[in-house]
């Protein structure tokens, strides 16, 4: 017979243990259902728009020549040391730093004053390594050039991403300066222009490489909904970057990433957080690695991040000749693909680059030639673009047999006209 408590009330062991068990199944009911309810107010996005490793992307293969150069970083082979069993090329890879600067001669593309400051440098220190160079041109704040090395977060705003499209340019706001405003940009473009050819300098990454990390960006403006500006201004700040330093294959991601931030919140009302843009690396580089990064890359643009871009030119031309939305869409178009082919374009200013696009697609769409109020415009006659009008317009006809697709499918959609669908003329009568 069961026993009394204190309170009256029946003691059974068997049935207190049912009723634990009972009480133990309702809690881990309670926390599924708790999960679910969570995971259903703030869902995951089921796919990432991410890059991964450059040399190991499988959507882009590399061609046998830039596959021979990634897996090697073209060090000579030096004798094998007896100790270890590593030659001495293996200590090289091994221990070159992820960035180092260029001790270029200076070119035409350097300011005055950057020769001044590096002749400077050169006569302070006869034999100066990479890492003494950074040091001396970083030595007004504390930037550290090795990337572990820790470093405390800035705050940043919490703030979602604008779903809103771009606005055109009201022209009786701006028509009273535009005249000066076209001046001031094409006397900025040419302290803000990368180098023409630096690829050839850099030992770890080739053309192709930055061709693969552009054409991901494309997917990353349209994943956040990207104004076209940011990523014009970003694919300046990466080749600004790589005109001065050396980068190895493997942070060449983190260097187009923290360069897309620093446009975003550049340009963007509302820039995706820090974690937004680690999360579409597939979480290959952490929030102190892309923060840190981003310092390193304000550092060499010495905080110059309002560069001329071809899409502000392109603005320019459609305020002062007013031509369809097809023919403005095609422009852009054009000028997006201009910035995945470093290796063919880089050679053009800006401005260059929006006029022959201007002219390519308005030839396109309505057969009009160049005219003579564009020529006042810009400054450029039709022989200035003649020779940037044929390489683009080479680029187009091969942007379907293209092996990145991104700017092609972005200007397929209505919102572009679906420019990208239009068939490229088969040959120039401009003349």
């Amino acid at each position: 017979m069961a026993s009394m408590n204190r309170r009256g009330a029946t003691q059974n062991p068997t049935k207190d243990l049912q009723n634990q068990e009972n009480m133990f199944s309702r809690l881990v009911m309670f926390a599924k259902n708790r999960q679910e309810n969570r995971e259903n107010v703030d869902p995951k996005p089921p796919n990432r728009t991410v890059l991964g490793l450059l040399q190991s992307d499988q959507r882009n293969p590399l061609s046998q020549r830039d596959a021979k150069e990634v897996a090697s970083c073209r060090v000579p082979s030096c004798k094998t040391d007896e100790n270890n069993g590593k030659s001495l090329a293996e200590k090289m890879v091994n221990k070159q730093p992820d960035f180092h600067i260029f001790l270029d001669e200076p070119d035409g593309a350097c300011t005055k004053k950057q020769v001044e400051t590096k002749a400077k440098l050169l006569s302070q220190n006869h034999c100066p390594t990479s890492l003494s160079l950074l040091r001396q041109r970083l030595s007004s704040t504390d930037v550290p050039v090795c990337m572990d090395v820790s470093y405390d977060s800035p705050a940043l705003m919490d703030m979602s991403v604008a779903n809103a499209e771009e606005k055109p340019v009201n022209v009786n706001e701006v028509s009273d300066y535009a005249v000066e405003i076209h001046k001031y940009l094409r006397e900025l473009e040419l302290k803000c222009r990368p180098k023409a050819g630096y690829m050839k300098k850099q030992p770890d990454i080739t053309n192709n490489m930055r061709t693969i990390l552009i054409d991901w960006l494309v997917e990353v403006g349209e994943e956040y909904k990207l104004q076209n500006e940011t990523l014009h201004l970003a694919v300046n700040y990466i080749d600004r970057f790589l005109s001065v330093m050396s980068v190895l294959r493997g942070k060449l991601q983190l260097v187009g990433t923290a360069a897309m931030l620093l446009a975003s919140k550049f340009e963007e009302i509302y820039p995706p957080e820090v974690a937004e843009f680690v999360y579409i690396t597939d979480d290959t580089y952490t929030k102190k690695q892309v923060l840190r990064m981003e310092h390193l890359i304000l550092k060499v643009l010495s905080f110059d991040l309002a560069a001329p871009t071809i899409n502000q030119f392109l603005t320019q031309y459609f305020l002062h000749q007013p031509v369809t939305q097809k023919v403005e869409s095609l422009s852009m178009f054009l000028g997006e693909l201009s910035l995945v082919d470093s290796e063919s374009f880089l050679k053009y200013l800006p401005s260059h680059m929006a006029a022959a696009a201007f002219v390519l697609a308005n030839y396109t769409i309505t057969g009009g030639l160049m005219s003579q109020a564009l020529v006042e415009m810009t400054k450029y006659t039709l022989e200035d673009l003649m020779p940037c009008i044929v390489e683009l317009h080479q680029v187009y006809i091969n942007a379907s047999r293209h092996a990145q697709q991104s700017v092609r499918e972005k200007y397929k959609s209505s919102k572009y006209h679906e420019v990208s669908l239009i068939e490229p003329p088969e040959k120039l009568h401009l003349k």
